[in-house]
């Protein structure tokens, strides 16, 4: 047995979060599952927190939780689906028109501009109006 009654433990690392999965055992040899969250704060400090699922719940637990990821996928295919139904409202409605139906692109029309429309030439310095002004102190005599 480990370190504090370490039986297995395995770490999930995210961006900014790491998981530890430990499954222990305490005195009275009860076998648990102990859930750590750990996020880094300000780069120092990590705020941690834990949940404990016994044995005897786990069960339930795993259903508890196969239920939810059940409703998650269920609410990402239904999105997906609204999102590709309006899709296909919006080319049924304004037609594939403007886009190539070979690569997809949308093509881009320009009006030409004769000599007289065109703008006039524009600096690419940026001018925001701000001034900045350095001056000297005198210097010591």
């Amino acid at each position: 047995m480990g370190m504090r009654g370490e039986l297995y433990t395995t770490q999930v690392v995210l961006d900014n979060r790491s998981y530890f999965f430990n499954v222990k055992e305490n005195r009275t040899g009860d076998v648990f599952l102990q859930v750590v969250e750990s996020k880094n704060k300000n780069g120092d400090e990590f705020d941690r927190h834990a949940i404990v699922v016994f044995a005897d719940d786990m069960q339930k637990f795993c259903k508890g939780l196969e239920e939810s990821l059940g409703f998650i996928e269920k609410d990402r295919k239904t999105k997906a689906k609204a999102k590709a139904e309006k899709k296909a409202a919006k080319e049924a409605k304004y037609g594939f028109g403007a886009a190539d139906a070979k690569t997809g692109k949308k093509k881009v029309y320009r009006k030409k501009e004769t000599e007289d429309e065109r703008p006039a030439y524009k600096s690419p310095v940026k001018k925001t109006g701000r001034v900045h002004v350095v001056s000297k102190l005198p210097e010591n005599k």
